[in-house]
């Protein structure tokens, strides 16, 4: 490759990575993406590096840079959730008590929902009974008596 556009090799490399991650998301593909990139930024300043120390400070910097994400930002990341249940609707129900609207008969039935329903399993209920959410299945609601 011509010493002088070294670098435009580099940030190719580092938008088909980060291209990648979008693809395919995981946060793996972004941190070696920003090694490329970084990279590039060396050698468009020094554009008389060999291949070899090219290679290495790649190597390194993806390394780098995964850890940095692992061990620090990673973690604080996590911890921003501050609402875990947001995406999980069903999740969201368990502890809460809501009235048959389909009897529970052979362990399926209906619950409603705000304005919807729920297919629920647990005990034999009668339509009007009340019932409380103690897991979730899926998309079904499991219930227990009150």
């Amino acid at each position: 490759m011509n010493d002088l556009v070294a670098h435009y090799g580099w940030w190719l490399l580092a938008l088909v990575l980060i291209a990648a991650e979008m693809i395919a998301p995981g946060y793996f593909l972004l941190w070696i993406g920003i090694a490329a990139a970084a990279v590039g930024v060396i050698v468009w300043f020094a554009p008389a590096a060999p291949a070899l120390v090219q290679a290495i400070l790649f190597a390194a910097f993806a390394i780098a840079s995964c850890l940095v994400y692992w061990k620090f930002l990673r973690p604080v990341a996590e911890r921003r959730d501050d609402q875990p249940l947001l995406n999980r609707r069903g999740a969201q129900l368990v502890g809460q008590r809501f009235v048959v609207s389909d009897a529970i008969v052979n362990g399926r039935g209906k619950i409603r929902v705000g304005d919807g329903e729920w297919l629920a399993s647990g005990p034999d209920a009668p339509a009007g009974s009340e019932v409380e959410v103690v897991a979730v299945d899926g998309t079904t609601l499991t219930v227990a008596k009150v």
